[in-house]
């Protein structure tokens, strides 16, 4: 069976989520979260980066009411905007980061139908640049009239990929509803900076919306 490399990220953080969320049926003090949004990118990275979507998936362990720590996995995808595609060279392009990050959180209300919270802390950046042209790929389909027969479909052909793994560090703030014992819906938005070297960076803001157990 051929695994999909681009999406294995996704996989074993599904995979830890699931984990985790069953050991937190049973033990109140472990929570977790799930969350889609959106990223804009910012700095010199908001000068080159279009808006994309977001994933945002984490598991933690509440050590006091007003203080836990989380374990978080963010994927990002970012399309690369059409000025500096032009000044490339290249028809598309795109840039997808994902990170696990470790990540203390400070509630302000823990207790109550509404809690304002404090969250950051740093990890893993894994960033990923494509150049891409739009192509066709030949297939074999089969019709009852005209049988097998060779069809073009459309693809994106990867011109240019450059892939890095370095450190980064975020923080940010966020706003839950809901009470105590039952699950809450969340708000967050949260700076990211990943470290490239050389004064270089990747600077992008996620705003997620989701539930937490």
């Amino acid at each position: 069976m051929k695994i999909n490399r681009k999406a294995l990220p996704l996989y074993v953080s599904g995979a830890l989520l699931l984990c985790v969320s069953a050991q937190a049926q049973e033990a109140s003090k472990f929570t977790f979260n799930a969350g889609v949004g959106f990223t804009q990118a910012v700095g010199q990275s908001g000068r080159r980066l279009d808006t994309g979507p977001s994933l945002q998936l984490g598991a933690g362990v509440k050590i006091k009411p007003r203080f836990g720590a989380v374990l978080q996995f963010d994927y990002n995808w970012l399309g690369i905007n059409s000025t500096t595609l032009n000044a490339a060279g290249f028809p598309g392009g795109e840039v997808r980061t994902w990170d696990f990050t470790l990540n203390p959180v400070i509630h302000v209300w823990p207790h109550g139908p509404v809690d304002a919270y404090i969250i950051g802390g740093g990890g893993i950046y894994h960033r990923t640049q494509e150049f891409t042209a739009p192509s066709a790929a030949t297939v074999t389909a089969f019709d009852p009239f005209f049988g097998f027969y060779a069809a073009a479909i459309p693809t994106t052909q990867v011109l240019s990929s450059y892939s890095v793994m370095k450190p980064g560090v975020n923080f940010g703030a966020g706003v839950a509803f809901g009470t105590r014992w039952h699950a809450k819906m969340y708000a967050e938005a949260r700076y990211h900076r990943v470290f490239l070297g050389n004064d270089r960076y990747t600077d992008f803001i996620p705003v997620t919306f989701g539930v937490r157990w």
